[in-house]
């Protein structure tokens, strides 16, 4: 970037990582152009969001401000890189500015996914989205720690979403839909025959940066396991300070680890507490909610209420139309709920690893304390023994500094008596430590 002017790089130069796997990605200019023919409604029709075209490369040029590297992959598995500054981001997502500070690095510790008219907000971890109903914008996508998300969402998106996708729409609305209203109800992305069990695109996406992260944090707890056992029982064996070290960076390590799993784990729970939050999450169920709305204005604007109501019945099919009453009803977030739940209970999971180790430390803490707690009275009883020898020998002292006074005594004059006074005092000695000893022991003050 000179001079301060933002540009758009494609995705498709790229190598490495970025690259499409062999065979994969590859499509021909006709079956692109048929693809973006039959989506074009869908596109044009979401909030008014576009592809990065050349007049939005000149607004990302135009934006003063720090400009940041985004990734643009919309249903079909296109993607394409992104340098523009918040600005751009705000007015082709349609968030508020404060929701972007969410993504910034003061809070790139935190977990919060939020919903807004139209658009998700994720920030799991190393993961920072902005999804809406066509297309995701992820932050840093050249991070080491993003690139397995970025290889995810190009090896499953174009399989979830592509020509197959359009060919079933297509045919839904050859077959089904002959009614004059019918190019105002289609192109609907997640209702055609022949997908109604697949999950909405904000779902996908949100799908799989639960799994990356979840498997980056299964993966950390892992290693962390790894080394946390040997150290332990090392440090239960000897207590050196180089093992008190290794076993004081685990647990800090630990409770980082724990801090951040639970962050995530928190997130998921309180979306599941609310019902709703996680009915705001469907935004595709909201653009068709949309559509249909201009589509009744429209058919009450022309008098033609009564072809409407027909297509809505065949739409209604047996196939279809559980899925189209599903994106209808805002009360209904079973879909959401399981995906939640699911990846709720692997984190509960992963979260209970920890609380393993911990515990395992814990434990192994309170052992070395009782090793040092055994080694302590040891020394106090120790110490207990040599006072009261102490006391003994000094009463010997206490006698022989008598003797040594120089006063008259008959004893003096006494041949050989020095040996046997010596003798005396010393057993006297002798016997007072025993019955020191034995009094310690009796009243337990010493052990057996």
């Amino acid at each position: 970037m000179a001079g301060g002017n933002l540009h758009v790089t494609p995705c498709q130069v790229l190598s490495g990582p970025w690259g499409y796997p062999d065979g994969q990605g590859d499509h021909s200019d006709a079956q692109v152009k048929r693809e973006e023919g039959r989506t074009a409604a869908y596109a044009t029709s979401s909030s008014g969001h576009r592809g990065v075209d050349d007049d939005e490369q000149g607004d990302c040029e135009e934006e003063g401000g720090r400009a940041r590297l985004w990734m643009r992959m919309d249903r079909l598995g296109q993607s394409e890189l992104i340098e523009c500054d918040k600005s751009v981001i705000i007015k082709r997502v349609s968030i508020p500015a404060r929701d972007l500070r969410i993504l910034g690095p003061i809070f790139s510790h935190s977990s919060s996914i939020l919903a807004r008219e139209k658009a998700m907000i994720v920030n799991l971890e190393f993961i920072r989205a902005i999804v809406t109903a066509e297309e995701v914008l992820l932050l840093d996508p050249l991070r080491q720690e993003v690139l397995p998300f970025v290889d995810q969402l190009r090896r499953q998106l174009p399989q979830k979403s592509p020509s197959k996708y359009v060919a079933d729409q297509m045919a839904s609305q050859d077959n089904e839909l002959q009614s004059p209203t019918a190019g105002q109800w289609l192109p609907v992305p997640e209702a055609a025959e022949g997908v109604q069990d697949e999950l909405p695109f904000e779902f996908q996406v949100l799908e799989m940066a639960l799994e990356v992260v979840c498997t980056y944090l299964d993966s950390n707890v892992a290693e962390l396991e790894r080394d946390a056992y040997p150290a332990l029982d090392e440090l239960a064996i000897s207590v050196s300070t180089k093992n008190l070290e290794h076993v004081r960076s685990l647990k800090s390590n630990l409770t980082r680890l724990l801090a951040r799993v639970q962050k995530v784990r928190d997130e998921i729970e309180h979306l599941l507490d609310d019902n709703e939050d996680m009915a705001q999450l469907y935004l595709t169920r909201k653009w068709i909610q949309n559509q249909q709305a201009e589509a009744m204005s429209t058919a009450h604007a022309s008098n033609s209420i009564v072809p409407a109501a027909a297509h809505l019945r065949r739409l209604s099919s047996t196939r279809s139309g559980s899925l189209v009453s599903n994106y209808l009803n805002d009360d209904d977030v079973e879909d959401l709920e399981m995906l939640l739940e699911a990846y709720f209970m692997q984190l509960d999971g992963t979260r209970n690893k920890i609380l393993s180790v911990r515990e395992y430390i814990d434990d192994t803490e309170d052992y070395v304390n009782i090793q040092l707690d055994n080694q302590r009275n040891e020394l106090i009883q120790l110490q207990l023994t040599m006072t009261i020898a102490s006391f003994a020998i000094a009463v010997e002292t206490l006698l022989a500094g008598i003797f040594g006074m120089n006063i008259p005594c008959t004893l003096y004059k006494t041949e050989g008596i020095f040996g046997n006074v010596v003798w005396i005092m010393t057993a006297a000695c002798v016997v007072l430590f025993i019955l020191v000893l034995a009094y310690a022991r009796w009243k337990k003050l010493l052990g057996s």
